[in-house]
């Protein structure tokens, strides 16, 4: 048996009964991502050394009777690269921090290790989290491993990509403006973007404040609460962290819909979108009223606005956090110089890429004199529009239903040429991270090429779970899962 097709629950409960031992699946793990990730290149950097030394760790704390109410206590996890490891370069898939090695564990990191998890490798992203395919990578593009032609979605392709070929049982990804939901659907996994607060952002290296969210992407919604329950809860170091305890999502994975109120705001099923995933998400919205759930269309108020506004708010915010990449204390320094002035420009002009250049000339743009009132303030009212409108949506409904994507993977290469129909891509992801809201990203079947669609539901600010127990009852119904 290939044990490295085991969700991380499954494998978690095989170390506790003493049936898989720590060394074994860390080994399982490291030799998988050797015989495939040539193919696929979902990693960044590979801790083999570190994860077996902390493999051997975790077993003799396992046997001295720790963690016994971690479920994953053991299991190897894959973390994105733009989330601080001490000691292990963190990247951000980018030139200008290519040898970069934290001094310190972002608190996420903290807690998995808290919870005996070992880190197996840093995964491959789109360059600072800008970008909808891991092609923008300085280390290179990844491949989707359901069809090695096609993008793994982005900007956290590596790690759905991981998950998708057995290289990690779960990984953490970050998402901005839909970057854990849309590889997620893109490569057939689940992914999950809690509230806003609800995860620390202590240790994940800035895209847009504002807007970022660390979560799971794992094989099932059950693996993606079992993760959830162990990163989520208040961070004094973070001062947008929620000030709660335990969430104790695991508790929602109930096959129980009946009398929940589900919306479908009837913009996602317009135009722009691909038949066969609109056939996909109205079949999965009559298998949730087969179960007992009550389905409804609906109009959702000002999302036609949300990619315009996303890309100002996002841009601003990124020209603002990545000006601390100047070539002085950490990262890449150009080496031919003849004054500070040099040094600044010449470093960031030689060690960011296209999109990121791209994205931060928006954002000083938008914020500057003249121009402040008439983009970057009218998207902040757009914003609060967006919000509204959703606030008024869960007067009504519990849950809102829709695609997570208005395609399934492109082709390599298709979306790089075409930066603006990129950026439409996000059209169903990015409202959420500009109200804040909790969403989970599933599979829900696969289009006439074989390639995985992607459904995502949406819940009110910490209604992660309903979300999850909607996910969870739909999950039941789908042959296959796990």
């Amino acid at each position: 048996m290939d044990i490295t097709t085991l969700s991380a629950l499954e494998m978690g409960r095989k170390i506790k009964n003493r049936e898989i031992s720590v060394a074994e699946a860390v080994k399982a793990q490291l030799e998988k991502i050797k015989v495939s990730d040539a193919s696929y290149h979902c990693y960044i950097t590979v801790l083999e050394q570190e994860a077996l030394a902390r493999g051997e760790k975790v077993q003799k704390l396992i046997e001295a009777g720790e963690f016994k109410d971690s479920p994953l206590a053991g299991v190897p996890v894959a973390v994105k690269d733009n989330i601080c490891t001490q000691g292990v370069r963190t990247t951000c898939a980018s030139k200008i921090l290519y040898n970069f090695n934290p001094p310190y564990n972002a608190a996420v990191v903290e807690k998995l290790e808290n919870a005996g998890a070992v880190i197996i490798g840093k995964t491959n992203m789109d360059e600072f989290a800008m970008g909808s395919t891991t092609e923008t990578s300085y280390f290179g593009i990844t491949n989707n491993p359901r069809n090695t032609e096609h993008v793994p979605g982005g900007s956290s392709g590596g790690s759905a990509a991981a998950v998708a070929a057995d290289e990690a049982f779960y990984a953490l990804g970050s998402d901005t403006g839909g970057s854990i939901r849309q590889p997620s659907a893109f490569c057939g996994v689940t992914g999950m973007k809690p509230t806003y607060g609800t995860v620390s952002r202590y240790g994940l290296l800035a895209y847009a404040s504002s807007l970022d969210q660390i979560g799971p992407i794992a094989k099932n919604v059950s693996d993606c609460a079992a993760v959830l329950d162990i990163i989520s809860g208040h961070d004094a170091r973070d001062s947008t962290c929620v000030a709660q305890g335990a969430y104790h999502y695991t508790e929602a994975l109930a096959d129980d819909v009946r009398g929940m109120k589900i919306g479908i705001p009837k913009g996602y099923l317009g135009a722009g979108l691909d038949d066969e995933i609109r056939k996909s998400i109205l079949a999965a919205a009559e298998t949730f009223e087969k179960k007992g759930a009550v389905v409804q269309e609906f109009d959702l108020d000002a999302v036609d606005y949300a990619i315009p506004a996303y890309y100002v708010i996002a841009s601003a915010e990124a020209s603002s956090n990545l000006s601390r990449y100047d070539g002085v204390k950490y990262g890449y320094r150009t080496g031919d110089f003849e004054n500070l002035q040099e040094v600044y420009k010449k470093t960031r002009s030689e060690g960011f890429g296209n999109e990121v250049k791209r994205r931060m000339m928006i954002g000083a743009f938008v914020l500057s004199s003249g121009y402040y009132d008439a983009y970057y303030n009218k998207a902040l009212k757009v914003k609060a529009i967006i919000k509204a409108g959703f606030d008024k949506a869960f007067q009504k409904f519990d849950v809102l239903l829709g695609p997570t994507a208005p395609s399934t993977a492109p082709r390599l290469g298709e979306s790089l040429s075409d930066p603006l129909k990129m950026y439409l891509g996000d059209i169903y992801t990015v409202s959420v991270n500009l109200a804040g809201l909790p969403a989970i990203s599933l599979p829900c079947g696969t289009d006439s090429k074989g390639l995985p669609i992607g459904m995502q539901l949406i819940g009110k600010h910490f209604g992660e779970k309903e979300i999850i127990r909607a996910a969870y009852s739909f999950e039941q119904t789908q042959t296959g899962n796990k």
